[in-house]
């Protein structure tokens, strides 16, 4: 099949913040079109929210999944390798999927690339990356905020949890603002320990709103000021899990993997 009639569409939930998404989504999408460059590239945003936002503040107009769908097929597209840039496959991977699938129809082929954490190889060198950049001092521990869900898939923090102890990190712990593992949840697990100081980072793709407000915010109710109020120190990080090249290499790989299947596929 000819080159044009190829491509990759990248769907990311999608941010406001431009230095973060500049870091983070733009490098991904950039690494992903490295990997296959026989590929033409697309992408799309989920959040309608944000889209309207970037269209009314910066003139800048992101497709959504329909409208990079129907662009693919008026270009000629026979074959489609979709690679979201999702954490997990949850309720923003599932509503991806039933609407990329509406205009599948258009296409011979429409194959799904994997989100980042699907193997325990790809969450032990995520947890690998992260506690090299932000390792704890002896009086230290770090928390993750995660976005959390109510989908089954929240099972994900858990598993994350429990590898930070299989791989003798005992100092790590997964936070969420859905979901179980609430910031309660972690001052409850920590008050017996003599931790002087709490290094919080996003464990997210972008640090976007939940990392600078919700986070690292000065309101009362952010992480932040919550476990000040706790008696602990606190130093916060803002850097999206897409500022790490290991990461973006998964989301490469994912999409290499997804063009293998898409190319042997009858």
């Amino acid at each position: 099949m000819k080159k044009e009639e190829k491509a990759v569409l990248v769907i990311s939930f999608g941010t406001s913040y431009r230095e973060t998404r500049e870091k983070t989504i733009d490098r991904i999408e950039k690494q992903i079109r490295e990997a296959v460059p026989e590929y033409k590239f697309y992408r799309a945003w989920t959040s309608r929210k944000i889209m309207e936002k970037l269209e009314k503040r910066d003139g800048e107009h992101i497709a959504d999944i329909k409208e990079a769908m129907e662009q693919m097929a008026a270009d000629g597209i026979r074959e489609v390798v979709v690679q979201p840039t999702f954490i997990l496959t949850g309720y923003e991977s599932d509503r991806m999927e039933e609407e990329v699938r509406k205009y599948s129809g258009s296409f011979e082929k429409v194959i799904f690339g994997k989100p980042l954490l699907v193997s325990k190889e790809d969450k032990r060198s995520v947890i690998e990356t992260l506690e090299k950049e932000y390792r704890p001092g002896a009086d230290e521990c770090l928390l993750f905020m995660g976005h959390g869900t109510e989908h089954a898939a929240n099972v994900l923090y858990k598993e994350l949890d429990e590898l930070f102890e299989e791989m003798g990190l005992k100092d790590l712990y997964m936070g969420t603002v859905e979901g179980d593992f609430s910031l309660m949840y972690f001052l409850d697990k920590i008050g017996d320990k003599n931790y002087r100081r709490v290094r919080l980072a996003p464990f997210m793709i972008v640090a976007g709103d939940h990392a600078v407000n919700d986070m690292a915010g000065d309101e009362d109710d952010s992480w932040k000021s919550i476990i000040e109020k706790a008696d602990y120190e606190t130093k916060c990080f803002l850097k999206g899990l897409g500022e790490f090249e290991p990461v973006r290499k998964i989301f490469a790989d994912h999409v290499r993997e997804a063009v293998c299947i898409c190319e042997t596929k009858g």
